[in-house]
This record gives C-alpha cells, structure tokens and sequence, in this order.
C-alpha cells in the first residue's frame, strides 16, 4: 500500500471515530494535505538530505564520475526556480543541490543594504535565508502535487481508469524539491560558542551541510580578495568541533561539515599558534612565519620572539599587529590545513585557489590523499575567475610547451573577441565544458558549485529587458525578450497567479467550504490565455 493509500485510511478511521462531528472532514483531502507537507521541521529536512549527501559522497568515492553540482541562491524564489527547471529538464534532482552563499547573503540580504563578504551582516539572516529556501522548495511540492490531484479527480470524473491509474502512480513516485543545501558559516561569527549557536540556528532551519572557513572571524574577507588572514590551526579545529557537537544535540548524526582553507591566498595571521613541543601542530603552523634570527641584543621594545631549536627568532609584524608568512608557503600550508581538519572531524575540503587549474588543485588533493586516502572537495567555480582569459592562457601555454606557433596571438589580451572562432578558443572553451568532469576524475572534487549565479544573470537580463523597453522596443521588448520565450519554453512563472499559490489556495478553499468556495480559478482569470 502507497503512503498516499495509507494516510487515506488513517484519515478515514480517525474520522470515523469522531462520530458525526467531523462527516465533512474527507479523508482523501487530509492525505493530499499530507502528502504536501511531507517534511514538518527543518530538522527533518536536515536528516532527510543529510542521507542524500552521504549516500552521494559514498557513491563518488566508487566513481568519480557521479560528482554533485549546485548553483548559489539569494532567495527562497530563486532556489525553487531552480529545482523546478532540474526536474523539468532531467526529471530528476539526484546529484543536484543549493549552495548558500555568504557573499550574496551579504549583498542582497542585509538591512545594512549591500556589504562586502566580511561577515558583517546579520548572522540570523543565513539561518533566515536556508528556512526561506526550504519553504519556497515545500510549496513547489505542494503546487506539483496538488496538479497531480486534479488530474486524478479529472481522469475519475472521466471514468478513464487508465489515466487515473497513471496519475496515482506519479503521485505514489512523487520526487521532492527538497535537497541538499550547502550553508556558509563564514568564519563562525565570532567564537567557537557563537559558531556552535549560529550552527544550530542553521540547522534547525534544515541545514544538512555546514560550510566553515579559517579565517579569522573579525577580519574575514571574501576568499578571492587580497587581506586574508588566518587562525592557528586549534582555533579552527574548535569551530569544527562546535558544528558537530550541534549536529549532534539535535540528532542530525549525519550531517556535513566542509572545511575550508584559504591559505593559498592568506599571507597573514593575528596570533602566534600555542606551542609545547617542536613539531606539534602549534610549531608546524609557527613555522611558516617569516622571521629574522636576532641576538638577545638586537630585541626591542614590545617584539615577539620565538625559540627554535635555541635559536631566537623574531616573526615579522605589521604596523597593522598582524604577523606575515613565508612567501611561497601557501601550498603546503594549504594541505597542513586539510590533513588536519579531516583528521579532526571535518568531512570535505574546500580550498579556496586564484584560478581554475585542474593540475594546480590535484596537486594538493594528491598530497593529502598520501595521508587521507578518501579526501574529498568542494569547489567553487567562482565567477570572480575569468574562465576565458584563464582557459585561453592555459591552452597558449600548452601550446608553447608542445612547441607550436603561438606567434598569432597575444598571451595578455586573449579576452578579445578576435581569437573567438581560434583553434586555441575552441579548445579553451572545450576544457571549460569538461572542468567539472575533469576535476572530479583527477583533481578529488565531490562537489562543483557557482556561489553568484543568479546575481550576475538577474543583472544581465535586467540590463537587456531595460535596454530594449525604455528603448525602441518598447513593449516587445518585454514580451519578445521574456514572455514569448517563458511560453515557449514552458516556464511554468508564465502562470504566475498559480506559482504564488492561487490553484493551491482553491483548492483549500473547496476543501473547507465545498460548494460555497469562492475560487480565483475561474473563466475570467486571465491565466487561462496560457493554456
């Protein structure tokens, strides 16, 4: 028996047992009710996708080409669309999940107005914006179902068994929206209690993936900006520690913590790591500090000085009080950060680079996999990269190194729009489409995702409808640009009346009042202009 079965049967006994009180109560409407509302609580979201996330990363681990992807949202509208359009177009959701981006959060959710992606937006507004998410993803199920309902009352008013038959099995194998969402931490936003407090927030509002940085929480900056500075590797771990002690307390067993490292690009620390014995973690962060050997002599006022194998050694700090590290250490201190954090809770990586280069990131995985066989990432296809200038590079390169004539282009300006129909364009664009696929195979990536998507495409298509309707184009700037397109391509926002609810809305209306419902759907409601 179905679970739709199921509940119908409950519902009708139950309604049985109330004696004449509840005869107006049908118990098909209570399972459909049901069935909509399938996930009660963010926790049993973050359980239900934590599973999925488990289960995918088991599977990658057997076959590197069942990688994930995901693209960032800002609003719950915008998280929908998108799993709406997955299952139009794949008829599936598997593999396929939503990212939380901090930086948007900060650009388009604060009250403050736009921000820079330096944790200084309100942190209940990441936990707002995964509750928002979810809820925007329970009506889609709810609107996809509740069309599955009035097929199935059409096909019985018709006496088509064979269709009502069909329906029902669409309803029993019914897919939710409902996925993994990947949720940016920042740095923690303070401590480790204000990590473990802001976590559980997250969760609660059915986080199943929490994303964590090593950055210092006061001076965190976005990952691809200059300025980063970094914690001793203890601070961090007790942040780690505090996610899972909140996955735990609430009894998300499985969930996810990603760790992140942005040493690559950090230069510079605010502390000096405790130390009580050379070559403990605390050392190994210490020693990659640039310093200078002095004499006792030689110290000055207020300097800070480190004892190495009985030689004093003095870190190098700025006016700013921030002490700097060895140039040319980042990459090493980028595996320190991953062994150490996968050996101490965290279950993926992410390692934030400048630029997408499948060799330069499978390096490290390879290093870290020496020691952490399963290693596992999430990486960002960051739209702060210039994926055609950076591809066209690495082809030109390539190309030089093989010993081919490169003579008819310029390394420096291979953006131009010139070199578009090039043999060196055509096979720069040609390791963009397999970057993801390549990177899983050779470089540990488990999860793809863009963090800013729908911000550059909402300005995009924004500057085109603006260009063409306060232009020349007027109205069919509009209609030609995005309403003929929508109805062509099947975009279900076409029928926005019944996006926001409405068909749901009538359908409530004529569970409560029957025949007395006053219902939006009618003959004159000009969404049936779209069929």
């Amino acid at each position: 028996m179905s679970q739709y079965a199921q509940d119908i049967d409950t519902a009708a006994t139950l309604i049985t047992a109330q004696g004449s009180a509840w005869n107006a109560i049908n118990p098909e409407y209570v399972a459909r009710m049901r069935a909509q509302n399938k996930f009660k609580t963010g926790l049993d979201i973050a359980r239900y996708t934590a599973n999925i996330m488990r289960a995918d990363m088991a599977a990658y681990d057997a076959d590197s080409s069942k990688y994930t992807q995901s693209l960032g949202c800002w609003h719950g509208f915008i998280g929908q669309q998108k799993l709406i359009s997955i299952k139009k177009h794949f008829g599936t959701t598997d593999r396929k999940y939503l990212y939380l981006s901090g930086w948007m959060v900060a650009a388009l959710r604060s009250d403050f107005g736009p921000l820079p992606d330096q944790s200084m937006h309100e942190k209940t507004s990441v936990s707002g914006l995964i509750e928002e998410l979810y809820t925007f993803l329970r009506q889609a199920d709810a609107r996809e179902l509740g069309g599955l309902f009035r097929e199935l009352d059409a096909a019985r008013e018709a006496g088509d068994a064979a269709k009502e038959k069909e329906v029902q099995a669409k309803i029993d194998g019914h897919q939710t929206h409902i996925v993994p969402i990947i949720a940016d931490i920042d740095a923690g936003f303070g401590n480790a209690e204000a990590t473990y407090l802001l976590a559980k927030r997250m969760i609660e509002a059915g986080a199943c993936c929490i994303q964590l940085e090593n950055q210092v929480s006061d001076e965190k900056q976005c990952g691809h900006q200059d300025g980063k500075v970094t914690v001793p590797h203890e601070d961090f771990l007790a942040k780690i520690r505090a996610v899972r002690y909140a996955f735990l307390e609430l009894g998300v067993d499985n969930g996810v913590i990603v760790a992140r490292t942005d040493s690559l690009g950090a230069g510079l620390t605010k502390q000096i790591a405790v130390t009580k014995e050379p070559g403990d973690l605390g050392d190994q962060y210490n020693a990659f500090l640039d310093c200078e050997e002095i004499t006792p002599a030689e110290m000055k006022n207020g300097d800070v000085v480190l004892n190495r194998e009985g030689k004093l050694l003095r870190p190098k700090r700025l006016p700013s009080n921030l002490f700097q590290f060895r140039k040319g250490t980042g990459e090493d201190r980028c595996v320190l950060d991953c062994i150490t954090s996968l050996q101490n809770g965290a279950d993926l990586l992410w390692i934030e680079t400048e630029k997408p280069h499948v060799g330069q990131i499978g390096g490290m995985v390879n290093r870290i996999r020496e020691v952490i066989p399963n290693a596992k990432l999430v990486y960002n296809n960051s739209p702060s990269f210039n994926w055609t200038l950076n591809f066209r590079q690495q082809v030109f390169d390539a190309m030089v190194e093989a010993g081919k004539d490169v003579s008819a282009y310029d390394r420096n300006n291979l953006m131009s729009v010139e070199y578009d129909e090039t043999e060196l364009a055509i096979e720069a664009d040609n390791r963009i489409r397999t970057f993801q696929a390549d990177a899983a195979r050779e470089a540990g990536i488990f999860h793809h995702l863009i963090t800013l998507p729908t911000y550059h495409t909402a300005a995009l298509s924004t500057d085109n409808l603006a260009k063409e309707y306060f232009g020349a184009a007027g109205m069919l700037g509009y209609v030609a640009g995005v309403q003929r397109k929508e109805i062509r391509q099947g975009i279900a926002c076409v029928k926005h009346q019944n996006m926001a609810g409405s068909d749901m809305g009538d359908d409530h209306k004529e569970y409560f009042a029957g025949e007395a419902a006053l219902k939006a759907a009618g003959k004159d409601n000009t969404m049936n202009q779209f069929g």
